[in-house]
């Protein structure tokens, strides 16, 4: 079992910068993807980011904006999040996929942007 740790979450104003961390309970190879996904009410939850080995993958609607990276050796994912829009409000879920049918999920942490 995998265990996903997220924080960093929080109520920021338009065009703010929040940071989110994502930390696993066991090694994760750098062949194992691992990024973030998002979710409103009422929607299906959708991609955000993603790494794997060297590859950095974005929604088109965080490109430019959004930042990951990982530290292989504390087993931590990071989203560094600019120019935050309302848009962008949702619960925030780290992953990681040890297989296509294998995957990890952690509880969520909240992203609210506001006026």
């Amino acid at each position: 079992q995998v265990q996903l740790v997220e924080s960093g979450g929080g109520l920021v104003h338009p065009g703010g910068s929040l940071r989110l961390s994502c930390t696993a309970s066991i090694n994760i190879g750098s062949r194992n993807p691992m990024g973030w996904y998002r979710q409103t009410p009422g929607n299906q939850r959708e991609f955000v980011a993603q790494v794997k080995f060297g590859s950095l993958t974005y929604a088109n609607s965080v490109k430019g904006r959004f930042t990951i990276s990982r530290d292989y050796d504390k087993n931590t994912v990071t989203l560094q999040m600019n120019h935050l829009q309302p848009e962008d409000t949702a619960i925030y879920y780290c992953n990681v996929q040890i297989s296509t049918s294998n995957q990890y999920w952690g509880q969520g942490t909240q992203v609210t942007v506001s006026s």
